[in-house]
């Protein structure tokens, strides 16, 4: 499985996690700029995701909902801060309302993603750091850290799939 460490660090607020993929860094990197691609791998394998928006570049505001089981709707959105092409990227995390406005009553997190190349692969680091113990407590008690593992470990599938695809 790609997620090969997590570490939650209550006096710093932060949830790293480390994957490691079997692609090259271009082709992960390409997975997190298209959307149809992302929706593939982004949230738990039950719980498929439909990007509304999405452009990699600072400035510009990304918005998905995730569809559970049920049927039922969970929005978020990520504020692009940051952009250094192929290596990295940031933007703020938070939950939306159903019209995908965000939502101000649950946690928002500061995130670095980032990624290098070791033989042949990838290394991701995923680092969502928030503004208080609590509010990172609040999303693992969600089920952040089990719905984040279950959606990064697709990744290595999709991306094995798509090249088949192709």
């Amino acid at each position: 499985m790609p997620v090969t460490d997590i570490t939650k660090d209550v006096d710093n607020r932060t949830l790293t996690i480390t994957a490691e993929f079997a692609a090259p860094v271009e082709r992960v990197w390409s997975l997190y700029e298209d959307p149809r691609q992302l929706e593939q791998v982004w949230g738990p394998p039950d719980y498929p995701a439909t990007f509304v928006d999405h452009d990699l570049r600072p400035g510009s505001r990304t918005t998905y909902f995730m569809t559970s089981p049920e049927g039922e709707k969970f929005a978020g959105y990520w504020d692009i801060t940051g952009v250094e092409q192929g290596s990295r990227f940031t933007f703020r995390d938070g939950f939306a309302n159903e019209d995908l406005t965000p939502n101000p009553d649950l946690p928002i997190s500061e995130n670095v993603y980032a990624f290098e190349s070791v033989g042949g692969g990838t290394r991701a680091v995923y680092t969502s750091t928030y503004d208080s113990a609590e509010a990172l407590q609040t999303v693992l008690d969600m089920g952040m850290e089990e719905g984040a593992r279950s959606s990064i470990n697709q990744i290595d599938g999709f991306l094995a799939q798509d090249a088949t695809a192709r």
